[in-house]
């Protein structure tokens, strides 16, 4: 049975006494939700070693970062690296979006040393390898889709972006009334060649009880992707993306009623008075499925520092309701990240994560920070430096604009602290 099927026999599995112990939570006020739909808990049950974390309300805010090859650089160690790199540095989940080499292997392999939720996005694969076996993305039949689908999951995927709520009703409608920056999801992309080229219906949409007999056998948590997702300020909240979300929330209610657990994508770019609105909207008509946010960016002008922007963007989403924060790093919009860039990303979102976290009140987050300004007004910087989100930062700057003193090399002598310490103020 899926989580979501034992939450609701009142069976608390050993996933849910997990993540109950690693939020604070009593485990029946966690099962409570995972019933409900509130939570869920990406478990695949093929997937060893995983530690298994929550994402929906009530919960710590969760982060995600996105690794995976291209065309131009596809050499599994770097993304072997990469994966490192998003576990030393505290990110919830991970995402292979491979489009480049031998993808299967690249997510086996990646798959097999996550010991954190891996997702991925099926029509991926189903792009790369198709013409390495003398076909097209658009010639590929239902069958072989599912195919790739349920091999995925057989591998262990614990969550699957899904781009189901795309219908060829709102493709005729965008045909009359185009947006300023189109199509920006590369899944919704494909899907609509797919659509348009064989004049059918999304075949995720028309076939979607067969995707739920898949994700129910593995346990594999939908994650709804938002193929109409506004990719430019202009298109923030129009129609399309409204539409589709409508199409969601019915998902939601089927995926639910199969006993398979189900998350909802969000937009990617809002200008910053819209994003508010929008997590309330999605809450309503999603009946609080968790939401998935990619940023959202909330300006279209700073290529090389949208994991600002999107920090931005996510705060205030998560403060809103958004549950679960996919990383942006300083690469969008420019080219595959480094490693770097993904330290970067990940650092950027976990920051947003806990602003959005003490905003919602959350047990123990303001805790933290109280923690952090206790240490700095004794200038023990030894606790700062155990407190911070970014240890090896704050090492690496102290190292090298250091101070005489026992304050910061901002203030030195003339430190705050200092001056009015015998006070007591």
């Amino acid at each position: 049975m899926t989580q979501l099927e034992n939450a609701r026999k009142g069976t608390i599995t050993a996933e849910m006494k997990a993540v109950a112990v690693r939020e604070s939570l009593d485990s029946g006020e966690l099962l409570a939700a995972v019933a409900s739909g509130l939570v869920v808990i990406p478990a695949n049950r093929n997937h060893k070693n995983l530690q298994p974390i929550g994402i929906g309300k009530g919960l710590r805010t969760k982060i995600n970062a996105n690794i995976g090859t291209s065309g131009d650089f596809s050499k599994l160690d770097d993304e072997v690296r990469k994966l490192q790199m998003v576990l030393s540095c505290g990110c919830d989940t991970v995402m292979d979006l491979s489009t480049g080499g031998d993808v299967t292997a690249i997510r086996r392999a990646l798959l097999a040393q996550s010991s954190i939720p891996f997702g991925n996005v099926p029509v991926y694969e189903m792009m790369v390898e198709a013409p390495r076996q003398g076909k097209t993305f658009v010639s590929l039949e239902i069958p072989q889709m599912l195919e790739y689908i349920r091999r995925q999951a057989e591998d262990g995927v614990d969550f699957m972006t899904i781009h189901a709520g795309l219908t060829l009703k709102a493709i005729e409608k965008l045909k009359k009334k185009p947006r300023l920056a189109g199509i920006v999801s590369r899944g919704g992309s494909m899907l609509t060649g797919w659509m348009l080229h064989n004049k059918k219906e999304n075949p995720f949409f028309e076939h979607f009880d067969q995707l739920l007999t898949i994700a129910r056998e593995f346990d594999v948590t939908l994650s709804l992707g938002d193929g109409l997702r506004p990719g430019a300020l202009a298109d923030g909240s129009d129609w399309a993306q409204l539409e589709e979300l409508l199409t969601l929330g019915e998902l939601v209610q089927r995926s639910r009623r199969a006993g398979v657990q189900v998350m909802v994508e969000g937009p990617g770019h809002l200008p910053l008075q819209q994003v508010k609105m929008n997590i309330h909207l999605q809450k309503e008509v999603c009946a609080g499925a968790p939401f998935y946010v990619l940023g959202p960016v909330v300006t279209d002008v700073a290529p090389g520092y949208d994991h600002i922007t999107a920090a931005i963007g996510s705060a205030v989403a998560g403060a809103a309701g958004a549950d679960f924060l996919c990383y942006v790093t300083p690469a969008e919009h420019l080219g595959l990240p480094a490693e770097q860039d993904v330290r970067e990303g990940i650092m950027a979102s976990r920051i947003a994560a806990h602003v959005a976290d003490i905003a919602k009140g959350l047990s123990g987050a303001l805790d933290w920070d109280r923690r952090m300004a206790d240490a700095r007004r004794r200038l023990d910087w030894s606790e700062q430096e155990k407190l911070c989100i970014d240890p090896e930062k704050f090492k690496q700057v102290r190292e090298r604009r250091g101070s005489r003193t026992d304050a910061c090399s901002m203030c030195g002598e003339f430190c705050v602290y200092k001056v009015l310490e015998n006070y007591q103020l």
